[in-house]
């Protein structure tokens, strides 16, 4: 789950006859490439039926078991861009076990598309026994991007484009966790979720100067296509910058843009009895911005059943699968250190018009799975043959992430201390005990009143909800407590802070989830 090119010097060929061959007899000649070829190429394709890869994987691939294809590394020497000596490199993805689909990779370099094939010969096979010989050019599984992100005599791994439409970033200091994909199809309702894919990779050699690196992608489903543009800037928050056109085959129930993906299996509103580590997880919560000015704060569970929730907004500004809490204490893990993963913010760079912020949470049992996705759904689905056009960014943000203007929750916990409830009421109350901090409570003056807003919906009463200064320093500290009314149906809570006529705080918008 949590998830490895050599260059190949040709002749200078016209950009239509390096074209992957599907491509090729599918589509009309591309003069010059760019982001509009690749788009002409999706534009053709989503005429036709979709047609899955057919390029075979060799038996014995197939059968590896997971620690046999693990060890099956490329080798750094053949890296595409080493011989040059240029700031990025890229290495390849072998096939094989989970990764059984052929991506096509390709060099553009002056004006020019050159393929880029699978070498056994740029690989390591570790102790398997196989005889690569026999193979014909299998493709890539999937690829990663080098850069010395955090010492000018190492580079490190930046990106990883692998499976499916997956992609996953790092800025400085971080440690992978949560991922993106290309587009979501049905991740809930219709008629099942289907898997868009990366089947094409075109790579820009970068310049030897170059502070960025740009590749373009084909996204091909049995229900849309795409064409894609990834602009990646590295730094201490590494920023991904998404161009993209997508055209529908078939109609579709949810199109859910800039997906993320991500793990939570328990947290300080959710500690999991017998792990010594006090949280696990990659996220812990979702952020959501709308054009009205308000943040929401939406702590993550793991629920023992599926939950979906939507968050409406008629702009949205941004939206993230946060990881808030940075401190190695609050996980205690010495190999996982979930305190570097990072946060993965959403900012849409055009109008996405009105929609909702889909957040869908599954049942999981341990770390290896992810349970986690958050999706933009818009209100409005193109038409078979219409294009979509969207940019947006994607900032893979560690110690200094994105942050509501006034004050954000810096803690959520449930449960109650010392009480003279009696377990029958306590089997019928939940209490949650919330921390704030920011800049508009460190401005209020000594004194300042503080009022605790909060509201349930008609499965809940509000029985208790104050604020009051918290003895740390400049924290506020909101104790609320809901009686729930039917036990078998959730509860949408909401709570903020306010200082007379003034909104303090971002929202935090939590649900008890039904027993």
């Amino acid at each position: 789950m949590k998830a490895l090119f050599r260059l190949l010097r040709l002749l200078a060929l016209p950009v239509v006859a390096v074209l992957p061959q599907a491509a090729t007899a599918q589509s009309a000649p591309v003069p010059a490439f760019d982001f509009e070829g690749v788009a002409a190429i999706a534009r053709e394709r989503a005429a036709r039926p979709h047609r899955p890869d057919a390029a075979p994987l060799p038996p014995e691939l197939g059968a590896l078991d997971y620690d046999a294809y693990r060890d099956i590394r490329f080798r750094p020497d053949r890296a595409l861009w080493r011989e040059a000596q240029l700031p990025f490199e890229t290495q390849f993805f072998h096939r094989g076990l989970y990764q059984r689909e052929q991506v096509r990779v390709h060099e553009l370099h002056e004006g020019q598309a050159r393929p880029v094939p699978y070498a056994s010969g740029d690989y390591d096979f570790g102790r398997n026994a196989l005889q690569p010989q026999s193979w014909a050019d299998l493709g890539h599984a999937g690829l990663r991007i080098h850069y010395p992100l955090n010492t000018p005599q190492y580079k490190d791994e930046l990106v990883v484009f692998l499976g499916a439409s997956y992609f996953r970033a790092l800025g400085q200091g971080q440690q992978y966790g949560l991922s993106a994909r290309g587009l979501a199809i049905d991740t809930v309702g219709g008629s099942g979720e289907e898997f868009p894919r990366f089947t094409d990779f075109w790579l820009q050699r970068p310049a030897p100067d170059a502070r960025q690196v740009t590749l373009y992608a084909l996204l091909e489903s049995p229900r849309a296509t795409g064409a894609y543009r990834f602009d990646i800037v590295p730094g201490e928050q590494t920023v991904t910058r998404v161009q993209a056109r997508i055209f529908l085959r078939a109609p579709v129930a949810r199109l859910g843009i800039a997906p993320l993906t991500s793990m939570f299996l328990s947290g300080e509103n959710q500690p999991r009895p017998g792990d010594f580590r006090p949280e696990v997880h990659d996220s812990d919560g979702l952020m959501v911005a709308a054009g009205n000015g308000e943040w929401l704060w939406r702590p993550l569970q793991n629920p023992r059943r599926t939950s979906v929730n939507s968050f409406a907004v008629q702009q949205l500004r941004g939206f993230g699968l946060m990881q808030r809490d940075r401190a190695f204490a609050s996980y205690e893990d010495t190999e996982a250190r979930y305190e570097r993963r990072p946060s993965a913010w959403v900012r849409p760079l055009s109008d996405w018009g009105p929609g909702r912020v889909e957040l869908l949470q599954l049942a999981t049992p341990d770390e290896t799975h992810d349970n986690i996705a958050a999706y933009w759904v818009p209100d409005r689905v193109p038409a078979p043959g219409e294009p979509l056009d969207l940019a947006y960014e994607i900032a893979w943000q560690g110690d200094a992430q994105q942050q509501p203007p006034g004050s954000r929750v810096v803690q959520s916990r449930r449960g109650v201390g010392y009480t003279r409830l009696t377990p029958l009421e306590l089997s019928a109350q939940v209490q949650y005990v919330l921390d704030f901090e920011g800049p508009a409570l460190a401005a209020l003056p000594p004194g300042a009143p503080v009022r605790a807003v909060a509201s349930a919906d008609d499965n809940g009463r509000v029985l208790e909800a104050i604020a009051y200064p918290h003895p740390a320093g400049q924290r506020w500290r909101l104790t609320l407590r809901v009686q729930r009314l039917d036990p078998s149906r959730p509860v949408e809570l909401r709570a903020f802070l306010q200082h007379d006529t003034h909104i303090l705080s971002e929202t935090w918008s939590n649900i008890i989830l039904p027993e």
